[in-house]
């Protein structure tokens, strides 16, 4: 999470989108820069609803605007599965090695959901439910939008490292699973779609 105190920006990192080369290139510039823990570095909007913005907003005299990137719900997903196929995932419970993303898909369909597979829902981080969403969200797959905004917003030019990036792997689905995958992620699908950039 980057806190932008004069611009009263704020970008939640949503995990597995981008946001550890976001970090990198815009760290210096902004206030408060949170990327340790995980549970802090990716806070989600509800948390920061609850307990973040009423700090700046009091402290500020003014209102923040949120913004998150969002990646294509399948994407995100293989990001997921080639990210805990690393060798350096400590926990056995976690890793994806030895699994096809077929397997690894169906596992993310069940209830509950084994730990290896248990990553959340883009969806319930952004946008839950019955709460206040994040106020801009951009498309991870369109991220030049993103960066103009920040570009502008901050007045400074960005260029994004490629850093934190999966290991290759096959993501093929079966048409089955690609369907139930799809009714899984019906949330996180249509607030997708709905996104203008």
């Amino acid at each position: 999470m980057l806190v932008f105190w004069e611009q009263r920006l704020v970008f939640l990192a949503t995990p597995k989108a981008g946001s550890t080369a976001i970090a990198a290139a815009l760290e210096p510039l902004a206030s408060v820069s949170i990327q340790r823990p995980p549970v802090l570095k990716h806070t989600n909007v509800r948390r920061y609803h609850r307990f973040i913005e009423p700090y700046l907003n009091k402290a500020s005299g003014a209102e923040f605007t949120s913004v998150a990137l969002m990646r294509e719900p399948v994407s995100w997903l293989a990001s997921w599965y080639r990210f805990r196929r690393r060798e350096d995932v400590l926990d056995p419970a976690a890793s994806t090695q030895g699994m096809s993303f077929d397997e690894f898909a169906r596992a993310y369909c069940t209830t509950p959901r084994p730990v290896y597979a248990d990553v959340g829902a883009q969806a319930m981080f952004l946008a839950p439910p019955d709460k206040r969403r994040v106020d801009r969200i951009f498309k991870y797959e369109r991220i030049d939008t993103l960066v103009a905004f920040l570009e502008d917003r901050l007045n400074f030019e960005i260029v994004l490292p490629r850093v934190n990036i999966s290991p290759v792997a096959e993501t093929n689905l079966a048409l089955e699973t690609r369907a139930l995958l799809e009714k899984t992620m019906a949330a996180d699908i249509d607030l997708y779609n709905k996104l203008e950039s």
